[in-house]
């Protein structure tokens, strides 16, 4: 081992770079589950503010006990990031002593010396390893004591979350998209509030997604080597869910950015005397404004297919409609916990590319239209 030669062991194995790497996932995915528990919670407990047969078919396709899983898993995640980072920075701290005392091995001049140094490096090795077990074992104390009794269902959330929580983002987006917009037919402000948070979820999937090279590479081989495989197929519905799912959110920042923005000058041009500072507030509040509203009138907006279909049916119709769409984003979204099942994740790609095709990428076409004909000068 060249790194400690001199000492001939590591005192402190471990990379902190990975563990912190891993803890900053973990505390990621805990944040998107604990807001879709949150909100599949409260509408489990206030089911009268989404009634209908979307709003049936949606809590039939639910347990009753996800809720509490959801929230479970979002603890877990959180205790399990804090560990980490507490691990994380005892190891930065273990590390820095096994370097010094491989500095002072190597510079030994006698071999009292070396001996010296070398019993520190054990000390240190043991007390490395104490502490090491010890973070395991409240790791796995804490797993052990929020899993449900079921601990099938809890696991399989918690290794897909792990393993990919750019789906899990996707995920949580379609539920609070369904909810959002079940909400907004009694409650527009909250429903749009809801739909604005699973839209910026939406937009942190697709960055996670097309960051990763796994996901990349089921692209590429289906258009480079004709692989389109059940994999190609996942990515693509993904993809294209987390682009159109993305796209209110982006157009709100847009639009409010460029009304701020104007609001911003305006005001400093009206008090050249003035600092920056004048523009401020006339630009976040014209930003909030514009951003709201362009997020509004997206809302309302039907999808063409939807629209030329139900083009004699009334709008509280066809909102109806809408909300039923999204909600089968949402079982799907919500059976990828539920089973391991190869036919049902089959299944779900295939209803959710239906959908995707029919409904959500022309809506999203339809969307950032009407965004960039408003955004012209």
């Amino acid at each position: 081992m060249t790194e400690y030669a001199a000492l001939g062991f590591d005192p402190a194995p471990g990379n902190p770079a990975t563990v912190l790497a891993l803890a900053k996932k973990l505390s990621a995915s805990a944040t998107s589950l604990g807001e879709a528990s949150r909100v599949v919670k409260d509408l489990v407990s206030h089911s009268s503010a989404w009634q209908g047969e979307a709003a049936t078919a949606f809590r039939a396709s639910l347990s009753q006990d996800l809720p509490r899983y959801l929230g479970a898993a979002h603890t877990s995640l959180a205790e399990a990031a804090r560990r980490l980072t507490g691990w994380h920075d005892t190891l930065v701290a273990h590390r820095a002593l096994a370097t010094q005392y491989e500095d002072r091995a190597a510079a030994a001049k006698t071999e009292d010396a070396l001996t010296d140094a070398r019993r520190l490096a054990r000390e240190l090795a043991s007390e490395h390893g104490t502490a090491a077990r010890r973070v395991a074992q409240t790791l796995n104390a804490a797993t052990d004591r929020l899993a449900p009794k079921e601990p099938g269902l809890l696991a399989s959330i918690w290794n897909k979350i792990v393993e990919d929580p750019a789906d899990a983002m996707s995920n949580a987006s379609a539920i609070l998209g369904a909810i959002g917009a079940g909400v907004a037919l009694v409650f527009p402000p909250a429903g749009l509030a809801i739909m604005l948070v699973g839209s910026g979820l939406s937009l942190a999937a697709l960055a996670m997604h097309t960051s990763d090279p796994k996901f990349r590479k089921s692209l590429s081989d289906g258009f480079t080597k004709g692989q389109f495989d059940a994999d190609f197929w996942k990515s693509s519905v993904t993809l294209l869910g987390d682009t159109a799912g993305a796209v209110p959110g982006v157009a709100a920042v847009a639009s409010g950015a460029k009304a701020g923005t104007a609001a911003a000058r305006a005001a400093m041009a009206a008090a050249p005397e003035g600092s920056a500072v004048m523009g401020l507030a006339p630009g976040a509040g014209a930003f909030r404004q514009a951003a709201w509203s362009t997020s509004d009138d997206l809302r309302q907006l039907d999808s063409p297919l939807t629209g030329w279909a139900m083009r004699s049916s009334s709008q509280d119709a066809r909102d109806r409609v809408g909300v039923a769409v999204a909600a089968t984003g949402a079982v799907t979204a919500a059976g990828d916990y539920a089973s391991d099942s190869e036919t049902l994740e089959q299944s779900s790609t295939a209803v959710d590319g239906t959908r995707g095709v029919l409904d959500d990428a022309p809506s999203a076409i339809r969307k950032s239209g009407h965004v960039l004909s408003a955004l012209r000068p």
